[in-house]
């Protein structure tokens, strides 16, 4: 008998999902199924089917075929997977097993998605990743409310005081679309993180910005970056930081929330939190920075109107890049406004059903344990 390891089966896991404005609750179940197997295969629903069952998704089928492909564990991606998990589906990519959140998810007739490989035995659970879920994301926006930006004393605390149709913490009234408390730890970042240094051979390449609402237009940038050297980092600015030269209620994810959504990329190999807003010699020489990297969006200037890119052109090491991507975070804000009314309508229907199927199992749950009793009675 060999004791090669090569000699033991490799595990295949299957997750699905619409992963629309794929965000770091996304990224965090993918990381969960991977470490129960070996190849992750993740399968994207199409436009069609999701507007069919839930209402209608903020990004594009395609925009979200590319999104998932670059989270970092992720391995393949099957586009057009069917809305209802099937054993078929499994079978034909040689999966062992599928995996999902603990929440629950329903089709337009409010049948559990997972029913068929729940009752093959061929289902794993994984926590939900509290605090985050894309109906919060969508209520921010157009609550336009400013209780997750981070500042003074309330740096490490959580505060979601809204809530409503949209919205977006623990008072919503269910228990999956709401959304309790992001508490974030140095274990999640831990998780999250590459744990790689640059090589002393390694072009180190910089970026810094918001990367708020981490959408295709900053993934497609960040390929650009990368391609430039051998060693991403890239800056996040704080949250007043950001609110300073971008206003309204931006950014719309707190900075906690940033670090792990580009942290999860696979262009990304580390991350600066609450880096200067302007790159400064310092930042560059304890970094052994060769290339400062800007897309095309216009620079705005730092607090005391200087150039916030004045070093790295004084040393000749800035490039702007063109990622052939013009989208940017307001560009999704704007398509959540214009159809303000569908989501309002998606969110109540998708909380309706998802509190139906609760009670429907709740007296399921009532009625085998009636019917224990009535057995053990009779025996």
């Amino acid at each position: 008998m060999s004791d090669n390891k090569n000699d033991k089966k490799e595990i295949r896991v299957w997750c699905d999902g619409c992963y629309d404005m794929v965000h770091f609750g996304h990224a965090n179940s993918l990381r969960q199924a991977k470490a129960l197997g070996d190849v992750l295969i993740v399968g994207v629903h199409t436009d069609e089917e999701i507007s069919k069952h839930k209402g209608p998704p903020v990004f594009t089928q395609e925009e979200r075929y590319k999104m998932v492909r670059a989270i970092k564990w992720v391995d393949q991606v099957v586009e057009g997977a069917p809305y209802v998990t099937t054993l078929e589906t499994l079978d034909k990519y040689q999966c062992d097993f599928c995996v999902h959140g603990d929440d629950i998810t329903v089709t337009a007739d409010g049948i559990d998605t997972y029913h068929l490989v729940k009752e093959a035995g061929r289902y794993r659970e994984v926590p939900r990743t509290a605090g985050v879920s894309t109906t919060d994301l969508v209520g921010r926006m157009l609550l336009l409310t400013r209780e997750h930006f981070k500042r003074g004393d309330k740096e490490y605390s959580v505060a979601l005081d809204h809530s409503s149709n949209l919205g977006t913490d623990s008072t919503a009234r269910s228990p999956y679309t709401g959304c309790s408390q992001f508490l974030p730890t140095t274990q999640k970042i831990i998780q999250f993180s590459s744990g790689l240094s640059p090589k002393p051979t390694d072009k180190v390449v910089y970026v810094a910005g918001a990367f708020d609402l981490f959408h295709v237009g900053h993934l497609d940038f960040l390929e650009a970056a990368n391609a430039q050297g051998d060693f991403l980092i890239v800056g996040l600015h704080t949250d007043l930081e950001v609110n300073r030269y971008k206003g309204s209620n931006y950014p719309i994810m707190n900075l906690h929330e940033r670090v792990l959504s580009v942290l999860a990329c696979k262009y990304v190999h580390e991350v600066v939190i609450g880096a200067p807003y302007s790159v400064t010699a310092e930042l560059m020489d304890h970094f052994k920075v060769q290339v400062v990297c800007h897309g095309l969006t216009p620079i705005s200037t730092d607090a005391d109107g200087s150039d916030p890119y004045k070093v790295p052109k004084q040393r000749g090491c800035f490039k702007t890049l063109n990622s052939g991507n013009s989208m940017t975070t307001e560009d999704i804000v704007q398509r959540i406004i214009r159809h303000r009314l569908e989501f309002e309508v998606r969110n109540t229907r998708k909380e309706q059903k998802e509190l139906s199927l609760v009670k429907s199992l709740e007296k399921n749950h009532i009625k085998q344990n009636g019917d224990c009793h009535v057995k053990n009675d009779s025996s």
